[in-house]
């Protein structure tokens, strides 16, 4: 039976959440706690196998067996870059491809994971978007790429451990909620992946109700995809974005959002050369951001042979965060990391069968590791 076929006849015990596994086991007439047990099994011990539950009877390690897929999707290919990240590639059932990144910093690993198959949104500064939307992925599909990397640095014997997580790969979180938010609730449960607030950020460019949704829950820091500091120019290079939620509006609702004395809204700035890099435009985005209780990442754009934009000059850029700092506003400058295996900022993209990692840096590409047979 092939991967495609198995999952139409089991459910993934990935995709569920802890009341479903719940119900699952009343299902089969065992008490509420055996839920429990399978539950740690699953995230917090990484058991890929039910006949390894040993605290479980014979007979429902064989029941489970039959009727959940405890199967983690394929990691069909590993690229490594010379500064330390790591972009994994992900097969999933459907024959479908994603990709996530390993970022080191400091002392510790940062996971960037995708919660799409492609992107609806079309941001002309990012790969991603111009495959065009496939579908989203499930919550399993989600956490299994924290597994798979947690899988990797284990295997390469890394000190290092994966720290912080975030939503910034491939796809818009929010047009996913559903399933984010199923995924952000195992990341945070103490029983389930155990990952703290400070320690998880979704990055969005901002969706009518579901923002709001999102911020009230609590579950990970908000971080939003902003990248211009006027409507006409964040028409111009998200389109998509700027009619789902126009700035204006988007602003309102951020300033809405409930924030705890030490908390505040993470602003990403793409800076794309010769397009919002000049003062004129530092000086809109400072406007723009004076009532708003927020620290300012900027990042220099990341050239891709598909897309319409060049690197920001050096200069400019100092000049852009000199001016912001000046104003009093908080602002960090993000180092590019993984450029030369295609992982940075908006460098995630790929097709069915083809991932773009294995073009960028063949010698240093893995295929076929990890997968679950």
């Amino acid at each position: 039976m092939n991967r495609q076929d198995n999952q139409q006849t089991r459910a993934s015990v990935f995709d569920l959440s802890y009341s479903q596994l719940e119900a699952r086991m009343q299902g089969l007439g065992q008490p509420s706690f055996r839920a429990r047990q399978v539950w740690q099994w699953i995230w917090q011990k990484g058991c890929p196998d039910f006949a390894r539950m040993t605290n479980l009877s014979k007979e429902l390690r064989h029941r489970l067996a039959q009727e959940l897929d405890l199967r983690l999707p394929a990691l069909s290919g590993l690229a490594s870059s010379r500064d330390g990240t790591k972009k994994g590639l992900l097969s999933l059932y459907d024959g479908q491809e994603v990709e996530w990144v390993l970022i080191p910093d400091k002392d510790h690993f940062t996971l960037c994971l995708s919660t799409q198959v492609g992107c609806s949104l079309g941001c002309t500064f990012c790969s991603t978007g111009r495959m065009g939307f496939v579908r989203n992925l499930t919550s399993g599909e989600i956490l299994a790429q924290v597994l798979i990397a947690t899988q990797v640095l284990e295997e390469a014997r890394s000190s290092w451990p994966l720290r912080n997580i975030v939503f910034m790969g491939m796809g818009e979180p929010l047009l996913n909620w559903s399933q984010v938010h199923k995924g952000l609730t195992i990341l945070r449960d103490p029983m389930g992946l155990g990952f703290s607030h400070r320690r998880v950020t979704v990055s969005t460019v901002g969706v009518p109700g579901t923002l709001t949704a999102f911020a009230q829950t609590g579950l990970a820091s908000l971080a939003v995809s902003l990248h211009a500091p006027n409507q006409a120019l964040r028409r111009q290079i998200m389109p998509a974005a700027s009619r789902l939620l126009p700035l204006s509006d988007l602003m309102d609702t951020l300033q809405a959002i409930p924030l705890k004395p030490r908390q505040r809204i993470t602003v990403e700035y793409i800076l794309l050369g010769g397009v919002n890099d000049g003062l004129n435009q530092a000086r809109d985005l400072n406007r723009l951001l004076s009532r708003l209780k927020c620290k300012i990442n900027l990042i220099s754009f990341n050239p891709a042979p598909e897309l319409p934009y060049t690197a920001p000059d050096p200069d400019a850029v100092a000049a852009f965060e000199h001016f912001l700092r000046s104003k009093g506003q908080t602002v960090t400058l993000r180092k590019s990391k993984g450029q030369d295996i295609q992982a940075a900022c908006g460098q995630l993209r790929n097709s069915p069968g083809r991932s773009n990692a294995g073009s960028a840096l063949e010698p240093n590409m893995e295929r076929g590791m990890h997968a679950q047979t």
